[in-house]
């Protein structure tokens, strides 16, 4: 029983979706890695001056390092400031791109007003489901098609037949 339970759960579409897309995701952050620390921050350090952010540090023990490398062999405790821009850097292009992603998607699932199943109700003008007899915000009787006063007088002739015989 068990067993069925974790298949059913294993081999679920969305489930399936979910792991393709964390490893999408991890290959997707070391790629921003390598942007941002390859590609961005070296000319960021240079028009500061020449500064390496991944050496930029904090000493808190007390001793003269050279380099953040050194301080940590030494086991030094340090504030490593310079790692957390570039992290900080990281995190802003991974979620400026999964922004822009997601608002593609939306933009995608929106359905076109006419492939929708609405109508605009003839009295209040709102938005109704296109099978709506009468409508929600105003509560007006909606005709279904231009034959219905045609079917519901038919219809009110044979009932008052029907009750005259």
């Amino acid at each position: 029983m068990f067993l069925k339970g974790l298949k059913e759960f294993a081999t679920r579409g969305t489930i399936v979706d979910m792991g393709i897309g964390i490893i999408i995701g991890a290959a997707f952050g070391k790629v921003v890695s390598s942007f941002v620390s390859d590609i961005i921050m070296p000319p960021v350090g240079l028009v500061l001056g020449r500064v390496d952010f991944s050496n930029l540090y904090v000493n808190l023990s007390g001793g003269q390092f050279r380099s953040l490398a050194e301080a940590q062999e030494a086991g030094a405790a340090t504030i490593n400031y310079g790692v957390f821009i570039e992290t900080i850097l990281h995190f802003s292009i991974i979620a400026g791109a999964a922004y822009f992603i997601i608002l593609q998607m939306n933009r995608l699932k929106r359905l076109p007003k006419e492939a929708s199943q609405q109508k605009t109700c003839p009295y209040c003008f709102s938005d109704i489901s296109q099978r709506a007899v009468r409508c929600p915000k105003c509560t007006s009787a909606i005709k279904q098609n231009e034959h219905e006063d045609d079917i519901r007088t038919d219809r009110s002739l044979r009932v008052t037949i029907r009750q005259h015989q």
